[in-house]
């Protein structure tokens, strides 16, 4: 009996280890089910997660589909001068918007933004908040301390929309090359509107042919003239001959880039490119020029202007009149209209027009602005044409066509389009006429400042040549005898021009250092002057000696005794 209850016990204990296997078995099971089953759910996770932010976009809705050949294309690409100095660049921005819905009380809400954002009306943000709209701007392009102080006001439904801000970091040093971009990213006005899809495309930077030092030297030196003239607006050029390169284009009154949407359209009106006016007597170069290049005219030629010509009510005479016989320097010395007429007539109209085409002053600069003006010629253009056209009137240009045609005429005869943007391999210019002819108008622009109207210009050991020009503007009625254009051009170093420099001044007034005169010798010329010999340091040209053999051999110009017997001479 005692066995047999051993057997029971042992029994037992046997079923009851059976038993705790079992169920343990059974919860091993159970645990690595739901292991297995976690690690698929894992894996599937996983995969979607890839699917969806790597292989495929998964239906997602997006803010535009572009094809994969044309892949989205965000911010805007810097702008350079031809150093890499930034003249434009992108930085992130906080943009407020508002959902109205979920504005409190509007009228509270638009007076506290309105106490930090001191350029926004609270009756105009109270309207918005009123809006049944979801969404409404508030201002884009926060500054940083503007977002700030937004932010520590607290105010339910006001939210933060990351976007692009366009940043000018020289304001208006050169407001009309660079133009602007608007708030959504969009070019407006200068390089940013005329290679707007480049800039969006291309990340690259586009180097321009500006140097930022110069641009400051040729700004400062035009509103100085223009300060101490009592002018109303001016322009500075400087373009290198041998590549068409504009280094520096200044046009005042000028604008801050960062802040355009506030700026007067005078100030945005670009003097320098799409102003078109007439250039007075700088046109001589190319009257001179021309009739050298026809071999109608040589130097040692000469005119009678001992007295005024008169043509049906019109009357042309000479500002600084010599009353006697004038060579062709020294009718290109003392600026004389008379003598200028009547190299003109010798040429003939088609031979003006044609030589002037060939300069590119009756087509619309190819620049890469859009802010680029029409030359306004005659038509007719009939022999009085030809005649006033001869020192500068009855055709309207911009300055940089003049300053274009000027590097023209001393660089060899090779016409360089002007343009904005840097030339690592400046392409090959197209003949106008011969070295020859070039080489006898350097002399010519050298005699007028050493001996002529141009005196003002002489930066001493930089042999700077030029040509002065006085115009009245043109106005209801006629001409405004006291409403002046007032310009200098200028080439140096002369004995191998590197630069032309062009200074106008618009309408300035004559005062005490100008002893009442207001015209170009007096104006421009000392501008120039200063502008050769603060930039010629910074280009590494040297002074020269001006009494050099090779120079003066080169540069010095004999006055001719005129030959005379030319068949204007009863004009």
């Amino acid at each position: 009996m005692i066995a047999r209850r051993r057997q029971s016990v042992s029994r037992g204990k046997v079923s009851l280890v059976t038993g705790m296997e079992r169920a343990a078995q059974i919860a091993r099971s159970r645990l690595l089910f739901a292991a297995v089953v976690f690690a698929v759910g894992f894996v599937v996770m996983a995969a979607r997660v890839v699917d969806v932010a790597i292989l495929t976009d998964g239906n997602e809705p997006r803010l535009a589909r572009v094809p994969a050949a044309a892949p989205l294309a965000t911010g805007r690409a810097d702008i350079v001068d031809r150093n890499g100095v930034l003249l434009a660049t992108s930085l992130r921005a906080a943009s407020l918007y508002a959902d109205p819905t979920e504005i409190i009380d509007p009228a509270a809400a638009a007076a506290q933004l309105t106490g930090v954002l001191t350029d926004l009306k609270p009756a105009h943000i109270a309207a918005k908040l009123v809006q049944p709209k979801r969404f409404v701007w508030i201002k884009r392009h926060l500054t940083p301390a503007e977002t700030f102080a937004v932010n520590r006001l607290g105010i339910p439904g006001l939210h933060f929309q990351t976007e692009e801000r366009r940043v000018y970091p020289h304001g208006a040093l050169a407001a009309h090359v660079t133009g602007f971009a608007g708030v959504d990213d969009t070019g407006l006005a200068g390089l940013e509107k005329a290679l707007d899809s480049r800039i969006r495309g291309d990340q690259t930077p586009v180097r321009t042919s500006i140097d930022v030092r110069l641009q400051h030297i040729v700004r400062q030196e035009v509103q100085r003239q223009i300060d101490d003239f009592s002018a109303v607006g001016g322009v500075g050029v400087v373009m290198a001959v041998d590549s068409g390169e504009v280094h520096a284009l200044v046009s005042l009154p000028d604008f801050d880039a960062n802040r355009a949407e506030v700026t007067p359209p005078e100030a945005r009106f670009n003097r320098a490119t799409l102003g078109v006016y007439e250039m007075g007597s700088t046109f001589k170069i190319f009257n001179t020029a021309m009739a050298l290049e026809s071999g109608a005219v040589t130097l040692r030629d000469g005119y009678d202007a001992t007295k005024p010509i008169r043509i049906a009510r019109f009357t042309i005479s000479d500002y600084h009149a010599q009353k006697r016989w004038l060579s062709v320097p020294e009718i290109f010395m003392y600026s004389s209209n008379i003598g200028s007429v009547k190299i003109a007539l010798d040429v003939g109209t088609e031979d003006q027009r044609a030589f002037l085409a060939r300069l590119g002053f009756l087509d619309r600069l190819a620049l890469e602005l859009p802010e680029t003006g029409t030359p306004m010629t005659p038509r007719p253009w009939r022999q009085i044409n030809t005649m006033t056209i001869s020192y500068g009137h009855g055709l309207s240009v911009t300055p940089l066509h003049l300053a274009g045609a000027v590097s023209t005429v001393v660089n060899g005869g090779l016409r360089h389009a002007p343009t904005l943007l840097a030339q690592d391999t400046p392409a090959a210019g197209q003949r106008v006429f011969s070295a020859d002819t070039s080489k006898a108008m350097r002399r010519l622009l050298r005699l007028v400042v050493k001996s002529g109207t141009g005196r003002n210009a002489d930066a001493r050991g930089f042999l700077v040549g030029g040509k002065t020009g006085t115009a009245e503007k043109s106005g209801v009625g006629g001409y405004r005898r006291k409403a002046l254009l007032s310009s200098f051009v200028a080439a140096f170093p002369l004995n191998a021009p590197k630069f032309v420099i062009l200074v106008m001044v618009d309408e300035p007034k004559g005062n005490e250092r100008s002893h009442g005169y207001a015209t170009g010798g007096w104006v421009a010329a000392p501008a120039v002057k200063r502008i050769v010999a603060r930039m010629a340091p910074l280009y590494g040209i040297l002074p020269i000696d001006e009494n050099a053999p090779e120079i003066r051999r080169d540069l010095e110009m004999k006055l001719p005794t005129p030959k005379g017997g030319n068949r204007l001479a009863s004009f």
